[in-house]
């Protein structure tokens, strides 16, 4: 989480809350590990620190989470991505970021 905060703020977005729990329009709460807004635009952020492959079904609740709390272009972090979670990740805005790509962007 404190590498996630870390790149964040050296890629320029404010980070607003960490471990927030947000109510959506469908009355459902919804948590987010970060909260980070570059301009005007405010982003959910899922922290997935597991030793196995993200699947399509995580970013499919990740979108689904964002939609509903009226937050767009969330982010997913984690160790490595599924070839269907990509594709629909392309598809829906969602930004993918391994663990190994953040700590090459802060050496």
């Amino acid at each position: 989480m404190e590498l996630a905060v870390r790149y964040f703020r050296k890629e320029g977005y404010k980070v607003n809350q960490e471990s927030t729990v947000l109510e959506g329009f469908t009355g459902i709460s919804r948590r987010f590990d970060l909260i980070v807004q570059k301009g005007r635009l405010e982003q959910g952020v899922w922290v997935r620190d597991w030793n196995r492959t993200i699947g399509v079904n995580v970013i499919i609740s990740l979108d689904t989470a964002s939609d509903d709390v009226g937050l767009s272009s969330p982010i997913m972090i984690g160790e490595k991505f599924s070839d269907h979670a990509k594709s629909y990740s392309n598809r829906r805005k969602i930004t993918l970021l391994t663990k190994q790509k953040i700590i090459a962007s802060l050496r």
